[in-house]
């Protein structure tokens, strides 16, 4: 992060002790991301459903942590009985600027363009599925192998990299900034705007995402400050527009109507976070994945059909977003002989999921031959899944077969990497540094 205060780096430098017994298990503490594959091992063994006393949205009402990939399965495809939770604002004050001098709160942005599941549907078919869809994506393949060659460019005069700096943070930013077609040149500032965006996911001071008081205020700020920023983008693409999906957003008929100035700025929004640390994390743990597996990479360089298995068998393994503190329950459930009263919090725990043993046989292992690769929950599932989820394979695909083309063998760097994860309830390395031999031309 560009910034960071005592909070944050008290998050960073944190060490926790691996889990040995559900009591010591809690996945929100700092340090706690070196351990979770051993605390989901634990979980689902003796509490799939774990309640967090108090922790629930609202006072006197309890948060429960839920592992299960059927459990999350069926918590996600049925927004009705469990509507989404919006944490994303966590004080009034900073909601307060948020409305005052910007374009409204995520939660406001929500209620105006998409408040119930049609309106919801109507939104991602119109506004973002023509750009970062499952189809749409595909219309920027070319683009994004441009960026790829770019940024491999050079490499085959050099034998080591650090991948995060140099390959799996850059790439994603540079494609999702081409396609809302915001300046390249201003991808340092737009850079500060993305850690804004995430810092809550990431120096959280607990499973509601929330910052510390201070925090929170200066972090509304900074946002407010990329709302403004993307409205004076967005007025310039009405002087002058392009094929970019901002400009489109200025001139689109949606319901029969144009869409607002607030609503530009949070679809743009939404697209710009969505865009960059989930697929910079998986390509980061896709390399570490392969420099660890060497069978695999030569299977991959033998068939590159099994590209596409590797990258979701890898989705799965490590997801990027491992959690996600967005549900309530409309009324008493149960799970796992647990009854979870009506109001409850519910923090739906994909990258447990994604390891259930009663679901993915060997579940910690890649198989590229394993059945129904795509059904992790990595992206969620069911009416709101991550509408971005279609660009991120594309870029994932075609990085990793530009790794295959470009290179004979890749590795890990001796005595340079730690392996430390960045906080929060995402998973992705601070760095990796790896090495590389050029494939023969």
């Amino acid at each position: 992060m560009s910034t960071q205060s005592a909070h944050d780096l008290k998050m960073l430098n944190a060490e926790m002790a691996c889990p040995v017994q559900v009591e010591d298990v809690d996945l929100f503490a700092p340090g706690s991301q070196e351990h979770w594959y051993e605390a989901y091992s634990l979980l689902h063994e003796q509490a799939p459903v774990l309640k967090i006393p108090g922790g629930g949205k609202l006072p006197g009402t309890d948060a429960y942590v839920i592992t299960k990939y059927a459990d999350i399965s069926r918590i996600i495809r049925d927004p009705e009985t469990f509507p989404p939770s919006d944490l994303r604002q966590a004080s009034d004050e900073a909601a307060e600027i948020f409305r005052e001098t910007g374009y409204g709160t995520p939660a406001d942005a929500r209620q105006s363009l998409r408040p119930d599941l049609e309106s919801h549907k109507q939104h991602r078919l119109q506004l973002t599925d023509p750009w970062v869809g499952p189809v749409g994506a595909e219309q920027h393949a070319d683009m994004i192998q441009s960026q790829v060659d770019t940024l491999l460019d050079g490499w085959d005069s050099r034998t080591e990299a650090e991948l995060v700096r140099e390959f799996a943070q850059p790439l994603p930013q540079r494609v999702i900034t081409t396609i809302l077609g915001l300046p390249l040149e201003d991808m340092p500032r737009l850079k500060a705007f993305e850690e804004a965006q995430v810092r809550r996911f990431v120096y959280f001071i607990n499973h509601r995402d929330e910052l510390p008081p201070a925090e929170e205020v200066e972090n509304a700020q900074a946002l407010v400050e990329f709302q403004q920023y993307l409205k004076e983008q967005a007025d310039e693409k009405r002087r002058n527009p392009g094929n970019d999906m901002l400009s489109f957003l200025t001139q689109v008929e949606y319901e029969g109507r144009k869409l607002t100035d607030g609503e530009i700025v949070s679809v743009a929004f939404g697209m710009h976070i969505g865009g960059n640390e989930t697929t910079q994390f998986a390509l980061t743990s896709e390399w570490l994945l392969l420099a660890q597996t060497p069978a695999i990479w030569a299977e991959l360089k033998r068939d590159r059909s099994k590209v596409r298995f590797f990258v979701e068998e890898a989705l799965r393994v490590y997801a990027p977003t491992q959690g996600s503190s967005s549900r309530l329950a409309a009324r008493d459930v149960e799970f796992q002989d647990v009854t979870i009263p009506a109001g409850s919090l519910l923090h739906v725990r994909y990258g447990a999921g994604n390891r259930d043993e009663d679901t993915f046989p060997h579940a910690e292992s890649i198989d590229l031959a394993r059945p129904n690769p795509g059904r992790h929950l990595t992206f969620s599932q069911g009416p709101r899944n991550c509408p971005g989820a279609g660009l991120s394979r594309l870029e994932q695909n075609i990085a990793v077969n530009a790794w295959l083309d470009r290179f004979e063998s890749i590795g890990l760097a001796d005595g340079k990497n730690t392996f430390k994860h960045l906080p929060g309830r995402m998973f992705g390395l601070l760095e990796l540094n790896i090495t590389f031999e050029p494939a023969a031309s």
